[in-house]
């Protein structure tokens, strides 16, 4: 079905961010309008998800080019989510920027940039053109970039160094993968790709390109053995440019992953068992980096490398049950990582430093506070009946199913370590009595602000609380995106019409 309206949530964000720029010195009309612009944006992430449930696929195809000559965008139940999850978590941390970003990062156009990097993630999850999916790669790429730099400061510009040079590294990849795919097929639209592609006799060349694509998107979502880019960098800049990284910058790479190797690359037994290879070594190197950290930001980014391995864990599986619970866990852990980051900018301003050993005394100060964040650090380790939880039950399931003993065993060395470590940061953050006085300016902070920051925390705890207690529509939800993954048809005849 014809819908003209689903490219608004890419619109919307790149209207706001032009309009921002005209107010640079403005710095109060640019708080306003980037919270209510993300609102805005929201509400019709949540009409354009409602509509894909209830009506099916959605197509546009722009400049009304048919399909596949032209650019398509399309609207799924898989991308219409990511869109929704996109909208919740650019609402939470506009409002976290509130109070966590300064003046002078908003006067360096925080928050134009802030509408730019949504608006690419928004692209890259309604693209149909695998051409445009590497164009709205590049958006994301300068718009990280920037934000990760803001401020000038020595750690954010070594850190920024390394995120840009392994993403650089990736693009070069990831275009060589589409120009060898475009010289076998001559067609880039991915509907079109995936009957094409099938027909290619040198399935060799086809393999090896394959390969590239699972590179180029492997390095951008941080899964061994290059993935020792983000903890290098996703701890040096404010917290709140934190949350939107930790959230979804890495989850836009698992998403690739997912579309190509459903859609266009169904994976042989040697593509699976390099793809279990890689998801078993990510949850083991992220566990035990994480396991030798002090500093709580690299714990988390640390952590991200790890859970990424819980989404590379179910495609590898290539499995209904394994890839609905490696949906189901990322729908989980774009909400608590982006509030986790959100957490510690709070710990930071409480105490003054983000080092374990320097903090403490949380729970005897703020206790109300202290109860929100265990909700959210111990929903991160899966206890159930957290949000954590339930994906990975089907994951163990898949695993024991497809007899995956050694991924089932990473799977829990994974979680084990997860909970132990967040059990040492609640020992250590909120249990232990703080040496010395509080060092954060937190208490110093107008009663506003406060709020501005502890708001979207209790928001999406509310959300994760939601997607735990009420399980059965994130599993339903998440088996009907694995059935329409595993039979791609409709997807196809959406974006071509009917096919021979």
């Amino acid at each position: 079905m014809t819908d003209n309206n689903l490219i608004l949530p890419v619109l919307l964000h790149l209207l706001f961010a032009v309009f921002l720029i005209f107010f640079r010195n403005r710095i109060a009309v640019q708080r306003v309008v980037s919270v209510t612009g993300n609102a805005i944006v929201l509400l019709f992430s949540i009409k354009l998800f409602r509509k894909v449930l209830d009506q099916g696929i959605l197509t546009m195809q722009a400049g009304n080019w048919e399909a596949p000559y032209g650019i398509t965008f399309v609207a799924d139940m898989f991308s219409a989510t990511m869109i929704l999850l996109t909208g919740i978590a650019g609402l939470a941390v506009a409002i976290f920027s509130q109070a966590g970003i300064s003046r002078i990062r908003v006067r360096f156009s925080y928050f134009p940039i802030f509408h730019f990097l949504l608006m690419g993630l928004n692209g890259a999850f309604l693209t149909g053109d695998i051409f445009n999916l590497y164009v709205w790669f590049e958006v994301i790429i300068i718009s990280s970039f920037v934000l990760m730099t803001l401020g000038g400061e020595k750690p954010q510009i070594e850190g920024a160094i390394k995120y840009v040079t392994m993403n650089l590294l990736a693009s070069v990849i990831f275009l060589t993968a589409i120009a060898i795919l475009y010289g076998l097929t001559g067609s880039l639209n991915m509907a079109d790709l995936s009957l094409k592609v099938s027909q290619v006799s040198n399935r060799g060349l086809i393999n090896v390109t394959a390969m590239l694509f699972f590179i180029g998107f492997g390095i951008k979502s941080a899964v061994f053995p290059m993935y020792f880019w983000l903890p290098s960098s996703y701890h040096t800049p404010p917290s709140a440019i934190a949350a939107i990284f930790g959230g979804l910058l890495t989850k836009v790479g698992v998403y690739a992953l997912m579309r190509i190797f459903t859609l266009i690359f169904v994976p042989d037994t040697f593509t699976l068992h390099i793809m279990t290879a890689v998801a078993a070594l990510t949850l083991v190197t992220g566990a035990l980096g994480a396991l030798i950290q002090q500093n709580l930001r690299r714990i988390l980014s640390y952590f991200i490398v790890c859970h990424i391995g819980y989404m590379i864990a179910g495609l590898s599986m290539f499995t209904e049950i394994a890839l609905a619970g490696a949906i189901f866990y990322m729908i989980h852990d774009i909400i608590i990582k982006t509030n986790v980051f959100m957490v510690s900018g709070i710990i930071y301003k409480i105490n003054g430093s983000v080092q374990l050993k320097q903090i403490g005394g949380l729970y005897r100060h703020y206790p109300w506070l202290s109860f929100v964040i265990a909700i959210v650090l111990f929903s991160l380790t899966g206890i159930p009946p957290l949000s954590g939880f339930w994906p990975k039950i089907f994951l163990f399931e898949a695993a024991f199913d497809t007899r995956s003993y050694i991924l089932a065993g990473a799977l829990l060395l994974a979680g084990f370590v997860t909970l132990y470590m967040i059990v040492k940061i609640w020992s250590e953050a909120f249990w232990k009595e703080k040496e010395g006085a509080i060092a954060g300016d937190y208490d110093k902070l107008p009663v506003y602000q406060k709020i501005l920051m502890i708001a979207p925390v209790i928001m999406l705890t509310a959300v994760s609380l939601y997607i735990g207690i009420a399980a059965e529509h994130v599993i339903s939800l998440s088996r009907h995106i694995a059935m329409e993954m595993m039979d791609t048809s409709a997807y196809v005849r959406a974006v071509l019409g009917q096919t021979n």
